[in-house]
């Protein structure tokens, strides 16, 4: 049993943070021995505090500086030399003194200021020079006294501690990472008929492949001369292997896109990377809940190339035995068509057995809308079952976090670089753990709701559709059943993309006519208009009549007379090329006078005395068939034109968003000064006028559109999307939970390994089953506060399932 240093009194329980050593005093023992030391401190080691050593030994020439978070001291230190004296390396690390050699250190660093440079380096990024340096002005401000300089020997303790070398033998490949405990782990996480389960796709893994390109790292250094001090043991990949891998295959020619033209793959071969040990990084990541994996990240010496991306991928698969992946990647589409062929060229110990995988490819969201339109909808998350609302954009929220750290590691030997980064994302896996509680019942909160309103929606436009088309809506659900089960059938969601022009559709009018001529059956009651030409005649007025509109608008209150005489000359025009329209209009719609008599009447004569050309109601045929007869004939012909007029207006908006983009992101990034930007923003308001248009011409024509069966397409997918989501969130708690539990437990055994181990002292054994239990006990705290937060919302899950589940019952009935 422990006694206070002091009085030997039982159970001490204070410990003094800014004095050396461990020992423990009781509260009235802490108050009377902390006073402040007086001038000609020499700090004894060995001993506990306030006794004597008989047989002292000073530092190397009495010369010692310790760091610490009040700044760096010179200071006075005797080394404890009697015969059962320990190394001088532990009598430091014993007083909390991290030593910056084994063998007479003259240096040393509190650990409580490598713990602080430590987060602080994760939380703010600061460099070590900026950490140093401030602890250079915290011990003297005015640079008066000369401070020694210890930076160099300060960044190599950072490195060593945060890699302790004990246990190095037994360290296995990936086992210092921190693991996602919501990613399935056999043996860990997962129930033991998780393979023979009905509904697998639960038990997914889903993987996130990405390059960053802003993590560059100078050849300043070679590996011989700054090797890693963690040679695969956290998420880089093992160096050595790595390197020789990529140098047996550098002669891989990367094969050029067939999809979208992406720099990442057609220009990997020539990307720049003169003075650069690397270009940039590539990892694997989980894609749904943005943590790194063990033996997932390497450095890109040359882009973003097909053979280092396998490497990392093939790596990554070793730690795992889950046989259902959804993997994601911004060029998915060209990288997995010859990923097993090429397999055949790495070790065997990184081949998979695909026969015995169920594999899907992805591309991200974000980055899907780039593709070509077959991809979009064979590489879509939407689309496919078993999924959720993965978006697979995991690794690019990563890198906001890490890329403010580029310009300080860009500087260090690769060894260093690799150990930083390695060391940042640990860190980073360790804060997304910690957060899962709050992070997954967000989640949750968020899908229930969605979930509820995309069940009703697509319940509302089912009924709607059963009586009428419930034929094809079996068709449907069919298609997309078999589409699910064998992505080889055709796919139900593509978008079946028609080109129409009005061109095309006015000479099929034409053909029309002719064949009407030829057999005897034209209706034409004029020899120059028939009703096609009529109809297509009616259309360019309106057109006409919105571009007047829009020109009277954009005159200013002091036009010129050139500028009202044009516009005078074509109010004229228009109005001679209407009344000649309206005549023949009267020809084919007898009953159209009595409307206008009838609309005159209500108006009271007013809109008759005051109308323009460009404000002349044209009485279409969509307009009239509400409130008098119109030939089914010419409303045939307009629904003809009005739909490519729709499809025309739509791909006018496509191409002149994309041009408003291009000229606005080349405005933000080259043009300076007013007369360049006056001259971009003139640009971008003949495209906004262009925008508007097109916009009027499609409300116009969607007005007589109706298009059920894409839309009944998207709303079925966002459903059963929303649905799995639930299902994946409810799954991934459970694993959470349960991977802390088994942690718990696999910490109580090494403790308990601990107590029976053969171990030099018993302080040393008493301290290895302390942090065994403190590592239990907080795995076991966290499932706890998890478990705690989310009661009610899986409690409110388990709710709204029981209502679908007797909905879709009365629907069955």
């Amino acid at each position: 049993m422990r006694l206070c240093l002091e009085c030997d009194g039982p159970n001490p329980e204070y410990k003094c943070q800014d004095c050396f050593g461990s020992e423990l005093h009781c509260s009235t023992c802490i108050l009377s021995v902390h006073k402040w030391n007086a001038l000609g401190l020499r700090i004894q080691l060995g001993h506990i505090t306030g006794r004597q050593c008989v047989n002292p030994h000073c530092a190397f020439n009495d010369d010692f500086v310790i760091i610490d978070i009040f700044g760096i001291h010179e200071v006075s230190l005797n080394f404890c030399g009697c015969a059962i004296a320990e190394s001088r390396m532990q009598q430091l690390l014993r007083m909390s003194l991290f030593p910056l050699t084994t063998s007479d250190p003259k240096t040393a660093a509190t650990f409580r200021v490598l713990e602080q440079y430590h987060l602080l380096s994760f939380e703010s990024k600061i460099s070590a020079y900026e950490f140093y340096h401030g602890l250079r002005r915290m011990s003297d401000n005015t640079g008066l006294p000369l401070i020694k300089d210890r930076y160099e020997l300060f960044m190599r303790m950072i490195r060593e501690w945060r890699h302790d070398p004990k246990g190095v033998e037994a360290t296995a490949q990936g086992e210092c990472a921190v693991l996602c405990p919501a990613c399935p782990h056999p043996g860990k996480n997962l129930p033991d008929n998780w393979k023979d389960a009905p509904r697998r796709w639960l038990y997914g893994l889903f993987l996130a492949i990405d390059a960053n390109f802003w993590l560059k790292c100078k050849a300043v250094l070679n590996d011989s001369v700054d090797p890693s001090l963690s040679s695969g043991w956290a998420y880089f990949v093992e160096d050595e292997a790595y390197k020789g891998f990529l140098d047996s295959n550098s002669d891989n020619t990367q094969e050029k896109s067939t999809c979208s033209s992406y720099n990442a793959v057609n220009m990997a071969d020539t990307k720049y990377n003169h003075g650069l040990a690397a270009t940039g990084l590539g990892t694997v990541d989980c894609a749904r809940h943005n943590m790194k994996w063990p033996n997932a990240v390497g450095d890109l010496q040359k882009g973003e190339r097909y053979v280092d991306m396998d490497y990392l991928f093939f790596s990554m698969l070793r730690h795992t035995v889950i046989d259902t992946l959804n993997v994601s990647y911004n060029i998915a589409c060209q990288w997995h068509k010859k990923l097993w062929h090429c397999m055949s060229i790495f070790p065997v110990s990184m081949h998979l057995l695909p026969a015995f995988k169920t594999i899907s490819f992805f591309v991200p969201k974000f980055h899907l809308p780039a593709h070509i339109e077959e991809c979009q909808t064979s590489f879509s998350f939407n689309f496919k079952s078993g999924v959720g609302r993965t978006d697979g954009e995991a690794p690019e929220r990563g890198w906001a976090n890490i890329n403010p750290i580029a310009s300080s590691t860009k500087e260090m030997g690769p060894g260093a670089w690799r150990d930083t980064l390695d060391n940042y994302f640990g860190d980073s896996n360790w804060k997304k753990v910690v957060k899962l509680g709050h992070t997954m019942l967000q989640k949750m909160k968020d899908a229930l709701p969605e979930r509820q309103d995309h069940h009703e929606a697509l319940d509302d436009l089912e009924e709607g559709l059963r009586g009428e088309y419930s034929a094809a809506l079996t068709q449907w659900r069919e298609q997309v059943e078999a589409w699910e089960r064998d992505p080889a059938k055709p796919n139900p969601f593509e978008r079946r993309a028609e080109t129409v022009t009005m061109a095309s559709v006015r000479l099929e009018l034409a053909r029309d006519d002719q064949n009407d001529i030829q057999t005897g059956t034209c209706l034409a009651l004029h020899e120059d208009c028939t009703p096609s030409v009529l109809i297509s005649t009616g259309l360019e007025l309106e057109e006409q009549q919105r571009r007047m509109k829009a020109d009277r608008a954009g005159l200013r209150v002091h036009a010129t007379d050139n500028q009202e005489g044009k516009m005078l000359q074509r109010n004229n025009t228009l109005q001679r090329r209407i009344d000649t329209w309206t005549k023949l209009q009267e020809l084919y719609m007898p009953s159209l006078a009595a409307l206008c008599v009838s609309e005159s009447s209500v108006s009271g004569g007013i809109a008759t005395a005051v109308a323009t050309p460009e404000t002349i109601k044209l009485w279409l045929p969509s307009q009239i068939s509400k409130t008098a007869p119109c030939d089914t004939h010419l409303q045939t012909i307009k629904w003809k034109l009005r739909y490519v007029q729709a499809h025309n207006a739509l791909r006018s908006l496509r191409s002149n968003l994309c041009a408003q983009t291009a000229i606005l992101k080349y405005k933000d990034r080259n043009l300076r000064g007013q007369g360049e930007n006056m001259r971009a923003r003139n640009t971008l308001k003949a495209v906004e006028a262009r925008l508007e248009a097109a916009a009027s011409t499609y409300e116009r024509a969607h007005k007589a559109l109706v298009v059920l069966a894409p839309l009944l397409n998207q709303t079925g997918a966002r459903a059963m999307r929303w649905a799995e989501e639930v299902e994946l969130l409810k799954e991934e708690m459970r694993r959470i939970l349960q991977f802390f539990e088994c942690d718990a437990q696999c910490w109580d055994e090494r403790g308990l390994e601990d107590a029976l181990h053969n171990v030099d002292g018993d302080d040393e054994r008493e301290g290895l089953i302390a942090y065994a239990k403190h590592q239990a006990s907080l795995c076991r705290r966290l499932a706890e506060s998890f478990r705690t937060s989310w009661t009610d919302t899986l409690a409110l899950a388990n709710i709204f399932d029981h209502s679908l589940v007797t909905q879709r019952d009365m629907d069955i009935d």
